[in-house]
C-alpha cells in the first residue's frame, strides 16, 4: 500500500450530502432526550479497535500513527505513533443532538487525522466522549460544545486538518448498509458550501457541509480505493452520495 495513489471519482450526478463525518446521518426531529445507559454495549475487542482504527488510512499514513481505542473512562492509547496522525474509530455521539441514532452502538467511524486535526478537531470529540461517559443527555452534549467553543476552551479547526476515511470495516448509516464510500475529508473555516460548488448540482466531484455547532465546514473528496487496495464500486459510491442523507 505505501506508496499508492488515490484517484479521485469524476461523479457525474447532483451531490447531495450524505456522509455524516466522526461519522454523521441527517438529521431526525423530535427524537426525546436520552443518556448513555452504559458504555459496556460501545466495547470492542482492543485488537479488532485497534485494526479497524488502521483500516481508516493508507498504510503510509496508519502504520506510524497513534491508535486509540475506547475504554471504559474514554478513549486511551494503544499504540504509540511516530508521524503526528492519530487513527481512532468513532462512535455515535458525535451525531446531531436529534438523530434517533445518537445513542446507536452499531455506528462506528474509523478515521485517521493529520496532526494539525487531532490538534484543532479531535479534542471536540473527545470532550463529546467525556460528557456521554459522564452521563450528559445528546442536547446537554451539544449545548457544552457550544458553549466551549464560544469561550474558546475548545478550538476551530486550524490550517491542514485533514482525515482518511478509507475503511470498509465502517458502520456509518443505518440507510446505508455498511461502509459508506473512501474519501479524503478535509476541516475548513465555516463557509456555505455553495461557495465550493456543493449542492449547486453537475459534476462536481466534492461534497460540502457547514457544521454550525462546531463552526467550521467539511470537504468530502471521494475517492476510488479502499485502504486495502482495493477499488471502491462507482455505482455504489454514486448511490452513496444521493441516499444516504
Amino acid at each position: 500500500m505505501r506508496g499508492q495513489k488515490f484517484v479521485v471519482f469524476g461523479l457525474s450526478s447532483a451531490l447531495t450530502f450524505g456522509f455524516l463525518t466522526l461519522w454523521r446521518m441527517h438529521s431526525q426531529d423530535n427524537v426525546a432526550p436520552s443518556t448513555l445507559a452504559s458504555i459496556d454495549p460501545y466495547l470492542m475487542d482492543r485488537d479488532t479497535e485497534i485494526a479497524m482504527a488502521r483500516s481508516a488510512g493508507p498504510n503510509s499514513v496508519s502504520s506510524g500513527a497513534k491508535v486509540l481505542v475506547l475504554g471504559r473512562r474514554g478513549y486511551e492509547t494503544a499504540v504509540e505513533g511516530k508521524n503526528g496522525f492519530v487513527c481512532l474509530v468513532g462512535r455515535s455521539w458525535d451525531l446531531p443532538k436529534n438523530n434517533s441514532a445518537f445513542w446507536d452502538p452499531k455506528i462506528h467511524g474509523p478515521i485517521c487525522l493529520s496532526a494539525p486535526a487531532v490538534r484543532s478537531f479531535l479534542p471536540i470529540y473527545l470532550k463529546k466522549t467525556e460528557l456521554a461517559i459522564a452521563g450528559r443527555s445528546n442536547i446537554q452534549i451539544e449545548a457544552a460544545i457550544i458553549g466551549g467553543i464560544a469561550k474558546k476552551e475548545l478550538p476551530t479547526p486550524e490550517p491542514g486538518s485533514v482525515s482518511y476515511m478509507l475503511s470498509k470495516q465502517g458502520y456509518l448509516n443505518a440507510g446505508v448498509k455498511g461502509p459508506w464510500l473512501p474519501h479524503v475529508m478535509f476541516f475548513v473555516a465555516e463557509i456555505d458550501p455553495k461557495a465550493l460548488g456543493s449542492d449547486l448540482g453537475g459534476d462536481v466531484p466534492l461534497d460540502a457541509h457547514e457544521e454550525k455547532v462546531g463552526h467550521y465546514t467539511t470537504i468530502d473528496v471521494p475517492v476510488s480505493q479502499w485502504s486495502d487496495g482495493t477499488p471502491a464500486d462507482a455505482e455504489l459510491a454514486l448511490f452513496g452520495f444521493r441516499h444516504s442523507h
